[in-house]
């Protein structure tokens, strides 16, 4: 009340002084607004980290643009005990023994691990109440356990089964949790497809047609290769990515048009492993350690409601990365491009002059011109991602990129890979 009496003060002073009419009701209304949203605290969350490579680094630089909520790092498990005495030192954190004490430390669980271990992570941490993120791929199949698994003769039919399983026991964990799934899938947030939901939402447009890609000259990742590791190639690798995203704006379209997503219906896809061909040329430009995984896919989604999607992914693509979705409506038409885009260009003679300058991900070579993103996290929705998880954890807002949708990704990528089996038969997608 003290500083409320003193802006009081000073107002009729000023009035007094100059002469003025002074709107006091007004100012101290504005003023009273200014007080509580600066002295409003924000919640505290303790961030725990259950895996310690790549994505564990990039969800750790992404939290530090957080500010819907205070963010307090609670430590890191990780099986690879020398790899996460090196993250460790991104804040002095501290390196727990088992899974069980870092949930228990936490309030929001990064799952930053490989794919095949994401089901059990997330069950752990919903049984104990805490809200979590896990990576893309939600889940997967990956394999019988045995050492002469190959991913290029087992049956498709088998793998969407143990697929649909895998999620289904996820999302029955978090049915009885106060903790909720967050699937990382930053696509959904990056700036121009946020954007594309506000359009679709308010002129309540009917999508017709989509279609989206992600590709480049492969993954650096020998692990990548393999599909015990991996669940899959460039379908589930780079597919899931605008996969996600048009099945997202079916998601948005049919909640601001009936008050309920619009799901994924039947899907038609072919797989190739064309760096594998016996005639391929290797000019030494893309990466060829892909043991028994596909490198393109090309996918054909029908919706519930008749409308239609495709889908490209690829391994055979140079130039950099190719990140985009069109979207064809009934009353507008829109281009989301995460990559390639024009905001900074710059030219080089000699790449030897941008040795220590990071210009853009997957390019070959810096030399020309190059399109450069002075912020990719930024482009392509790393920090929004992030920030939106902690705000609906701390505050209990909606999660744009939720359990439903992951488990619609899912089922439509390995129901795609039961139709690559059948020579691109359309199939049935498992909608749970």
């Amino acid at each position: 009340m003290e500083k409320i009496h003193s802006f009081l003060s000073i107002l009729f002073a000023i009035q007094k002084k100059l002469n003025i009419f002074v709107d006091v009701h007004s100012l101290s209304v504005v003023y009273l607004k200014t007080i509580k949203r600066d002295t409003m605290e924000k919640k505290t969350l303790k961030a725990g980290f259950v895996g310690s490579g790549f994505a564990a680094r990039f969800h750790y630089n992404a939290l530090q643009h957080v500010f819907s909520a205070k963010v307090e790092i609670a430590g890191v498990f990780s099986v690879a005990r020398e790899e996460a005495e090196q993250f460790a030192t991104h804040g002095n954190m501290v390196i727990f023994d088992t899974l069980e004490e870092l949930i228990d430390a936490s309030d929001v669980i990064h799952v930053c691990t490989p794919p095949v271990t994401h089901e059990e992570i997330v069950v752990a941490a919903l049984a104990k109440n805490k809200n979590v993120i896990v990576e893309k791929p939600f889940t997967g199949y990956f394999g019988d356990g045995t050492e002469g698994f190959s991913g290029e003769n087992f049956s498709r039919e088998e793998g969407l089964q143990k697929t649909v399983e895998s999620i289904k026991r996820m999302l029955d964990a978090e049915k009885v949790s106060t903790g909720r799934i967050m699937y990382a899938e930053n696509w959904v947030y990056a700036p121009p497809v946020q954007k594309e939901r506000e359009i679709i939402e308010k002129s309540k447009a009917q999508i017709l047609w989509m279609n989206g890609e992600q590709s480049h000259s492969g993954s650096h990742s020998l692990a990548y290769g393999e599909w015990k590791f991996s669940g899959g190639g460039s379908l589930i690798g780079k597919g899931c990515h605008p996969l996600t995203a048009v099945i997202y704006f079916k998601h948005v379209e049919g909640r601001a048009r009936f008050g309920e997503p619009i799901r994924p219906k039947t899907v038609s896809a072919r797989v190739h492993s064309i760096t594998r061909l016996p005639n391929f040329d290797d000019q030494g430009y893309l990466k060829t350690h892909y043991k028994d995984v596909e490198d393109f896919a090309i996918v054909h989604i029908v919706f519930e409601d008749g409308t239609i999607a495709d889908v490209i992914a690829n391994e055979l693509s140079l130039g950099g990365t190719n990140n985009w979705i069109r979207v064809n409506a009934n009353n507008h038409r829109t281009l989301c491009n995460m990559s390639h885009n024009n905001t900074m260009e710059t030219y080089t003679p000699d790449e030897k002059y941008f040795d220590d300058i990071y210009v853009v991900e997957k390019t070959e070579t810096k030399q020309g011109w190059s399109q450069i993103s002075p912020d990719e996290g930024w482009f392509l929705g790393y920090q929004h991602e992030l920030n939106a998880f902690y705000n609906a954890a701390a505050n209990g807002t909606p999660i744009e990129s939720n359990s439903k949708l992951a488990a619609d990704t899912m089922s439509t990528l390995y129901a795609s890979y039961v139709s690559a089996e059948k020579n691109g038969a359309e199939v049935e997608i498992s909608i749970l």
